[in-house]
């Protein structure tokens, strides 16, 4: 299988939106492995960094403006073979931080606290890259676990283009913190070629992102991309920790867990759809009823918010793996 290299520049990304008419500007086979560098940041946050700026973010904000969100996004990549209802298993190999600094904001009327802070308040906050860790002015020094708040494969065609900013069916703006290294993310293909972009990378986030970024940064990844066709096009994989059948929303299988998300503007909605996937995830996995697997979600089953700063919130449930492998 091939190895490709894809980093950001002003003519392989997409600033701030989705779009199923966006051309691709890398094509891929199933199987071939990734190695994608992404950026983060308005012209406002680099010019901060000064001399550290790397040189495509540099071109980048001189060059290009975002249109309707604030996410730069490398891509998109045709999936050779991929067809709507088809599944495509982002499986995450590595995740490396490229710089030595990362920013967070503060925005009156947004985040978690919409009417706390009444401010803005963009701060630029050193990575210890040796160590991965950073420390806040304030004191506290965080250890770093980087990764794509955003992975995403392009929207439904009659959406036409839609912000970067709102997680939906397709993935984009997810900001789940477990999707580190190791992971695998599965995405249900909206279009021919799937048209996969990642960015928004994070050098560490708590859920909820509650002040409406985490430290934001450039990353860079190794992806290695699997395509499971739908039962309709040809016969089913077999393979249920994917799907039995086409995907809703997105899954994960992190090292530890089996997680199922959703999202919508209501918290309690997004809760109600993880939990529905999980429960139905386990029925495909062992082969339990949805009251067994009900019962079983409420001793085992974790549901963590993901993030409430994105206009649809979102909701992940966590599965041990080791109650079910």
């Amino acid at each position: 299988m091939a190895h490709h290299q894809l980093t950001a520049t002003p003519e392989t990304i997409h600033w701030g939106h989705f779009d199923a008419s966006l051309p691709p500007v890398l094509r891929i086979r199933p199987g071939d492995t990734l190695s994608i560098g992404t950026v983060s940041g308005s012209r406002e946050e680099s010019e901060r960094a000064g001399d550290k700026v790397l040189p495509e973010h540099r071109a980048i904000v001189e060059q290009c403006k975002p249109q309707m969100g604030p996410h730069i996004l490398t891509g998109p990549i045709w999936i050779e073979g991929a067809e709507p209802g088809d599944t495509l298993e982002v499986q995450i190999r590595e995740i490396e931080l490229r710089q030595d600094w990362g920013y967070n904001s503060v925005r009156p009327l947004k985040g978690g606290l919409p009417d706390d802070f009444p401010l803005t308040r963009v701060m630029n906050i050193p990575i210890d890259r040796t160590n991965r860790t950073c420390t806040l002015p304030w004191g506290p020094t965080i250890p770093l676990r980087p990764f794509f708040g955003i992975m995403a494969v392009a929207p439904l065609a009659a959406y036409g283009r839609v912000s970067s900013v709102e997680p939906r069916e397709y993935g984009g703006n997810i900001d789940n913190k477990e999707l580190v290294a190791g992971s695998s993310l599965f995405l249900p293909v909206q279009v021919e070629g799937a048209l996969f972009s990642a960015g928004d990378g994070h050098a560490v986030q708590g859920d909820g992102e509650v002040c409406l970024t985490a430290l934001e940064t450039a990353i860079s990844g190794e992806l290695t991309f699997r395509l499971h066709k739908a039962p309709k096009n040809t016969a089913a994989t077999g393979d249920a920790r994917v799907t039995g059948g086409t995907l809703r929303r997105p899954r994960a299988i992190t090292p530890t867990h089996y997680i199922s998300m959703a999202f919508d503007p209501d918290l309690d909605n997004a809760a109600r759809e993880a939990l529905r996937d999980m429960i139905a995830w386990l029925g495909e996995l062992k082969g339990w009823s949805a009251l067994d697997a009900y019962t079983t979600c409420s001793l085992a089953c974790d549901l963590h918010i993901t993030q409430i700063v994105d206009g649809n919130k979102g909701v992940h449930a966590m599965f041990p793996r080791t109650l079910i492998d």
